[in-house]
């Protein structure tokens, strides 16, 4: 049906009989690229199917309580029309965008690298098409010499399946972070879904996560959240913005970069959605944009083990 409809959009239930939606996708990424949305029901192997999916080139997704798709339809009716349109629209407009090229992006004096810069911790902020790119990241990056916070736009049921699927394609100790769990060197934290991620210090020495659902944000874990609560630390702190829709990140990024701390964004042409750090680089405190290898390598060279 793709040869001769040639949809503008895609929504692919992960269970089907046959060829299930993850095997579909993949075809569909090599043979026919568009926009694929996901309806994942909200269990441990729908989730890890849609991880997958994600990971193969799927754009978004939508969670669903049960496989009575008739049933569920109406609940999700109005997310799924709001997923349907953006992706609509933006693949008409994508073609027609003429991004602006990595070299016309700002760079603000990133600390000199043979000079022994060495970061204590490093949060990444990421949304939409965050699947897709953070392995890469994490494989090229390596082990690091300080802790990783990572606050990726999920539902809480996803994102402990999400922190075992970072851990097994990159081979770093990457877990869900929890209450009061303390933050070591070397360590790859996932924010949980559904609530915010916020780090303190209580002795010098001893990062601790603090996890709270704040009603009032509107998207789960809050990237600005996380930045914010970043500032009152002692620490040399890199922030990282990538793709995703709106604006996340951008005020703690602000913040961060005031107190002295460096700021990174990732290529907006890149992106699956360059609405975040389109939004970060426009207000002025991005350090330098980059893609997503040269970010691992950026990393890797500022507090990389080897």
């Amino acid at each position: 049906m793709l040869e001769t409809l040639n949809p503008d959009v895609i929504t692919m239930d992960v269970e089907m009989p046959g060829m299930d939606g993850l095997s579909a996708t993949r075809i569909i990424m090599e043979r026919f690229p568009r926009p694929i949305i996901m309806l994942s029901s909200m269990t441990e192997q729908g989730t890890e199917t849609t991880l997958k999916a994600l990971a193969a080139g799927a754009v978004d997704f939508i969670s669903k309580k049960s496989s009575f798709v008739q049933l569920d339809i109406v609940k999700i009716g109005k997310e799924l029309h709001e997923k349907i349109r953006y992706w609509g629209e933006r693949r008409l407009l994508k073609s027609s965008v003429n991004r602006t090229p990595q070299s016309n992006w700002p760079v603000k004096g990133l600390p000199d690298c043979s000079g022994g810069f060495n970061p204590e911790l490093i949060l990444i902020g990421v949304s939409t098409g965050g699947p897709a790119i953070l392995p890469n990241l994490l494989h090229v990056m390596g082990h690091l010499t300080c802790p990783v916070v990572i606050a990726q736009h999920m539902p809480l049921l996803f994102t402990e399946g999400f922190a075992r699927h970072l851990k097994l394609s990159s081979g770093l100790n990457v877990l869900q972070a929890s209450d009061g769990m303390a933050l070591i060197p070397g360590m790859v934290v996932v924010c949980p879904g559904g609530s915010d991620t916020t780090l303190r210090e209580p002795l010098p020495g001893r990062l601790l996560s603090c996890i709270k659902h704040d009603a009032a944000t509107q998207v789960h874990p809050s990237i600005d959240k996380l930045f914010l609560s970043a500032v009152r630390l002692d620490r040399k702190v890199v922030a990282i913005v990538m793709t995703g829709m709106g604006s996340d990140g951008t005020i703690g990024a602000r913040a961060l970069a005031a107190r002295g701390c460096q700021v990174l964004a990732q290529e907006p042409g890149e992106c699956t959605v360059d609405g975040m750090p389109t939004s970060a680089i426009d207000s002025g405190v991005v350090n330098e944009v980059l893609n997503v290898e040269n970010l691992g390598r950026r990393l890797r060279t500022w507090a990389g083990t080897a």
